[in-house]
C-alpha cells in the first residue's frame, strides 16, 4: 500500500537526516490526514490506494502550476523548492501510462461505450477514470477523449 511507502519514507529520511524530503514526506501525510478527516462522515470511502493517488496527483498538479508561476516571475529559487517536493511526491505516484497507452485505452472505451460524439465525452471519461484513474493524469486524459471524439 502506497500509505505504509510513505511512512517507511518518513522514518529513513528522519533517519538519514534529510531535512527536504522529510519535509516533503511530512507535507504528503498531513494532507492525507486532512483527506481522512474529510471523508469520516461520507456515505462511501474510496480504496485506500486510490485515495492516496488522487491526494498525490493533486498535490503534483499544484507544484507544477507554482513552479511555471515562480520561473514566470523570475523566482527560481521558489520554483527548485517546489521542483524538490515534486520529485517526492512523484516517487510515490503509481506508474503513469505513456500518451499512446492512453490513446489506446480511450479507443477502447470509445468502442466498448459506443460513445459517438462530444456528447458522450463525461460517458468516456467516466469509465476511463474508473478503469485507469490512478495510472493517468485525468486533465491530460479528458483532452485526448476531446480530441478522439472531436476527430
Amino acid at each position: 500500500m502506497i500509505r505504509e511507502t510513505i511512512k517507511a519514507a518518513q522514518i529513513s529520511s528522519m533517519k538519514s537526516g534529510d531535512k527536504p524530503r522529510l519535509a516533503a514526506v511530512r507535507l504528503i501525510l498531513s494532507k492525507l490526514k486532512d483527506k481522512d478527516i474529510e471523508l469520516r462522515t461520507a456515505a462511501v470511502v474510496p480504496d485506500d490506494d486510490v485515495l492516496v493517488t488522487d491526494v498525490l496527483q493533486k498535490m503534483a498538479k499544484q507544484r507544477r502550476e507554482s513552479i511555471t508561476m515562480y520561473e514566470a516571475g523570475g523566482r527560481q529559487e521558489l520554483a527548485d523548492v517546489e521542483k524538490a517536493e515534486l520529485a517526492v511526491i512523484e516517487e510515490f505516484l503509481p506508474q503513469q501510462m505513456s500518451e499512446d497507452d492512453t490513446r489506446t485505452a480511450i479507443a477502447a472505451l470509445i468502442a466498448e461505450t459506443g460513445a459517438a460524439g462530444m456528447k458522450d465525452m463525461g460517458k468516456v471519461v467516466a469509465a476511463l477514470k474508473a478503469k485507469h484513474g490512478t495510472q493517468l493524469d485525468m486533465s491530460k486524459a479528458s483532452g485526448l477523449v476531446k480530441a478522439a471524439l472531436a476527430g
